[in-house]
């Protein structure tokens, strides 16, 4: 795993020491990264597609333009990274370290992080849409202005959560746990819809 536009197709990287590596834009297909520490590594405009990452070291590692579609991330640290305007749509965390994480736009439709600890990370204003959140801990999180649609939100932690201005059209929210939730009028409205409630609004 190298960078000057290098193009890499279901190549397996085991138990590798690239601290500090800069990706510098390569594409990977269907690769297996396996005890691979890639701590303070550096992907500029990199696409990796339907790549694994097992127990790596991912930690301050910054990553700007990049797309990881479709990948499944198994016990692997990401703890201090960074993902500027990133896509990560499709793509699985299984039993990672996601905190704390730095996440500044981008698009991450149908992220599955089921049960992850996901409290007080900024995720404001990101592309959300079918992300599957269930049982996971948004405790203090922001989500403001985040698109939810048909996102997954059952049985998850949104204690002190901010949802102000996010779309919520078809989110699950069933048994989500919602103490000191921020939310805008349009937000209340499909919560009270979601608990079975019939909203009207008055024009007096």
């Amino acid at each position: 795993m190298s960078g000057d536009d290098a193009s890499f197709d279901e190549e397996t990287f085991r138990d590798l020491d690239w601290y500090g590596r800069d990706l510098a834009g390569g594409t990977y297909r269907g690769c297996t990264s396996r005890d691979v520490d890639l701590t303070e590594a550096v992907s500029q405009g990199v696409s990796f597609e339907s790549c694994t990452f097992a127990g790596c070291q991912l930690n301050a590692s910054t990553h700007t333009s990049s797309a990881f579609v479709a990948c499944e991330f198994r016990r692997t640290s990401l703890f201090g990274a960074t993902f500027d305007g990133c896509k990560l749509a499709g793509s699985t965390f299984t039993e990672c370290t996601l905190r704390p994480l730095t996440v500044r736009g981008g698009q991450w439709r149908g992220v599955v992080m089921r049960h992850a600890r996901l409290a007080g990370i900024d995720f404001v204003g990101l592309g959300l849409q079918e992300a599957d959140f269930s049982g996971a801990d948004l405790t203090g999180t922001s989500l403001r202005g985040c698109d939810l649609s048909g996102a997954d939100l059952r049985d998850s932690l949104l204690h002190g959560a901010d949802l102000r201005g996010a779309f919520l059209h078809g989110a699950d929210l069933s048994s989500a746990r919602l103490r000191g939730t921020k939310v805008d009028l349009g937000g209340a409205i499909l919560l009270a819809e979601a608990c079975g409630a019939l909203v009207e609004i008055s024009d007096g």
